[in-house]
């Protein structure tokens, strides 16, 4: 007789999506306690398919293994599907988290990924291909990779874009054809 119980409100995902982990930070956190300092670590994880699937989890730990285990779980629970075009992405974007501003932008077949650091490996295991990328601000590992994912959130496959934007400005359609 199966447990039908441990299966109910499972959301699990099924192990056939295998993502690809990619640790982008590992940090030494402490907080003050009455006898001194308690050291964990807090770990900042990217998960993709390279085809368009891709989510960042934080968590901490006692230790470094605990720590990346727990961002992992993290991450497989925010998912998210970008809209890809070609290799690229269908239309520039930008977003702001705290003080870290990214700005998105598509490129031509053969560019490669114009990124640093976090934006490069984030949108490298989504599984862009092509893309000019700037950071404004702030240098913060944690808030960088937020504000990528945000700007990767706004992104509209390229259909509905046009419709979008044909609406406010019809001479864009004009443009692209």
């Amino acid at each position: 007789m199966t447990n039908t119980h441990s299966l109910r409100g499972s959301n699990q995902e099924p192990e056939s999506k295998q993502f690809e982990e990619l640790t982008l930070d590992i940090d030494r956190v402490a907080r003050v306690v009455k006898g001194g300092r308690r050291f964990r670590f807090r770990a900042l994880v990217v998960i993709g398919d390279r085809k368009g699937m891709v989510g960042i989890g934080m968590a901490k730990g006692a230790d470094v293994t605990a720590a990346v285990t727990k961002a992992n779980e993290v991450a497989r629970k925010n998912v998210i599907k970008v809209p890809l075009h070609k290799g690229t992405l269908p239309h520039e974007v930008e977003a702001k988290v705290s003080g870290a501003k990214i700005m998105l932008k598509p490129a031509s077949a053969g560019t490669g990924l114009i990124a640093g650091g976090v934006i490069r490996s984030i949108l490298d295991v989504a599984g862009v291909a092509n893309v000019l990328s700037k950071s404004f601000g702030s240098s913060n590992k944690a808030n960088t990779a937020y504000a990528t994912i945000d700007a990767l959130k706004q992104l509209k496959a390229q259909k509905d874009w046009l419709n979008y934007h044909s609406q406010k400005k019809p001479e864009i359609l004009e443009k692209v054809k």
